[in-house]
């Protein structure tokens, strides 16, 4: 059985959220990804404390598409430094891993899914 990822991304726009979102589920380098938000981040950037309002974006893809995808969100991504978090899936439900297989191998077929 493949393993899978969560991967992480902020961004500081609703609309390049979306479009990073749209971007990776349509090369297929992953089978869905969501937008949370708002979210206020607080990080130290060149020496000095800063405040955003960001939008995090959920990626679920395979370990094996998770490269590709890193590589797309960083050509992507407006960001000198983006935050780019790949999590472990430790589990879940089989169906839907089976769909996240489907929907980022080779000719994926399209199934109803909650995400």
């Amino acid at each position: 059985m493949p393993e899978y990822v969560q991967v992480q991304v902020a961004i500081d726009d609703r609309a390049k959220a979306a479009e990073l979102a749209r971007s990776a589920v349509s090369a297929r380098l992953a089978a869905c990804a969501q937008i949370v938000g708002p979210v206020t981040s607080t990080y130290r950037w060149k020496g000095q404390v800063e405040t955003a309002e960001e939008f995090l974006v959920l990626v679920k893809t395979t370990r094996e598409r998770s490269v590709e995808l890193v590589d797309h969100i960083r050509r992507e991504h407006p960001y000198e430094t983006p935050e780019i978090i790949s999590l472990p899936v430790e589990g879940g439900l089989d169906a839907y891993l089976h769909w996240i297989d489907e929907e980022t191998g080779p000719g994926g077929e399209a199934r109803e899914t909650g995400g």
